[in-house]
């Protein structure tokens, strides 16, 4: 295997495992699983199964090695391809925020609704750190585009209740 894409996988389970949310300064923050954000100027979206069903009350389940990581992989060498050709995007980088769907199409939906958290207002009226200061929240990166998701079952309400949130 070439020591760049040894790297770059490495690189790939450490975003995995550790995960991103949104990030208050002085109180904890939930931290958001089954998640990879990279850096860039424009950020991508991507919602794919990388996880199959959980059981009951778990929404993922085991790793999902041909259709689930093979279509993330797909998005993530574009993004390299792209990024790394000076003349596709002079001065700007391709970021991305992917998300797992856990092939289910209410986690999928759910999901979905972090890329809508830049547009959202918060209300941080009655929040406060154990100090007693306010939070501060950063604010998600605007996603400009979504790839994926691709439902098993492609339930009529899909393309319209996702397209909505976006």
């Amino acid at each position: 295997m070439d020591p760049d894409a040894s790297l770059l996988l490495l690189c790939f389970w450490t975003w995995w495992a550790l995960g991103f949310g949104p990030s208050w300064v002085c109180c904890p923050a939930p931290t958001q699983p089954h998640s990879i954000k990279i850096e860039g100027d424009i950020t991508l979206g991507g919602l794919f199964p990388v996880h199959s069903r959980g059981p009951a009350g778990v929404p993922c389940g085991e790793v999902k090695k041909e259709k689930g990581i093979h279509r993330m992989e797909a998005m993530l060498y574009a993004l390299d391809q792209i990024n790394s050709d000076p003349y596709l995007l002079p001065n700007m980088t391709l970021g991305a925020r992917i998300l797992d769907t856990c092939s289910r199409d209410t986690y999928a939906l759910e999901q979905s609704l972090t890329f809508v958290q830049a547009l959202i207002q918060k209300d941080t009226s009655d929040v406060r750190c154990s100090n007693g200061e306010p939070p501060i929240i950063a604010k998600p990166e605007r996603v400009v585009a979504v790839m994926g998701p691709r439902p098993v079952l492609s339930p009529s309400w899909w393309p319209t209740s996702f397209a909505s949130l976006l």
